[in-house]
């Protein structure tokens, strides 16, 4: 015969566990009601916040895509007459060109911005002005390694016109570091040998002469490697 189901006593369910937690919740609810309001509030602008956030970013990194476009043949007609890099660098207000510095100085916070300033550090150089220069490449952050490594060689070639050729051998080196495949690499090798022996590290220099002709054999500063060797060496 079954036997008559037990009755729960109101002490037990008050020992449930399960109810133990909801009515401990409940009641922390309604004495805390208004600080978790608060806090649903604070957390509902920052959510709002940050989606407005990523809006304007992409707005703002086409628009510096958009200005970095219009600029950029003018930088490229540097290579063949310089006075062109300060025209990059400042703009052209009667053609509605932004130079490189207003769009860093507008976007440079966006991926867009960001590759204004590594042209703006460039145009720099390119027009002497080394220690400007050297700010926008110091200040330079990119996630690609060939734009990393082109912006401490940047700053390698900063230094050697500075006559610091230590600085400048230690970025070269930097440089070459960033990435082992990066066509660029046996230049900043040999760039850095040439800075480290001139600055009289020659023992440096032979080393990375050493590793550029181990791990490079065919690039053209290769060739040379062995009389830079015998050089540094004597």
């Amino acid at each position: 015969m079954l036997s008559p189901k037990k009755k729960i006593s109101k002490k037990e369910i008050k020992q449930d566990p399960l109810i133990s937690f909801y009515d401990q919740s409940v009641s922390f609810y309604y004495e805390n009601k208004k600080t978790i309001g608060y806090a649903l509030t604070a957390l509902a602008v920052l959510v709002v916040g940050i989606i407005i956030y990523t809006n304007n970013q992409r707005t703002n990194n086409a628009k510096a895509a958009a200005e970095l476009g219009k600029v950029f043949p003018i930088y490229d007609a540097g290579e063949n007459d310089t006075r062109q890099y300060k025209v990059a660098v400042e703009g052209a207000a009667d053609r509605g060109i932004m130079g490189l510095r207003a769009i860093v100085d507008n976007y440079g916070s966006t991926e867009a911005g960001e590759l204004a300033r590594f042209y703006l550090a460039s145009a720099y150089y390119n027009l002497g002005q080394y220690d400007d220069a050297l700010k926008q490449y110091e200040s330079f952050s990119n996630g690609s390694d060939l734009l990393k490594s082109s912006a401490d060689a940047g700053i390698g070639r900063c230094y050697e016109a500075k006559q610091d050729l230590g600085k400048a051998a230690t970025y070269f080196e930097k440089a070459a570091g960033v990435s082992k495949n990066s066509p660029m690499t046996p230049e900043y090798l040999n760039s850095a040998a040439r800075c480290y022996g001139l600055s009289g590290e020659k023992e440096k220099a032979v080393t990375l002469l050493k590793r550029l002709k181990k791990d490079y054999p065919t690039s053209t500063f290769a060739r040379d490697a062995d009389r830079y060797i015998s050089q540094f060496s004597a």
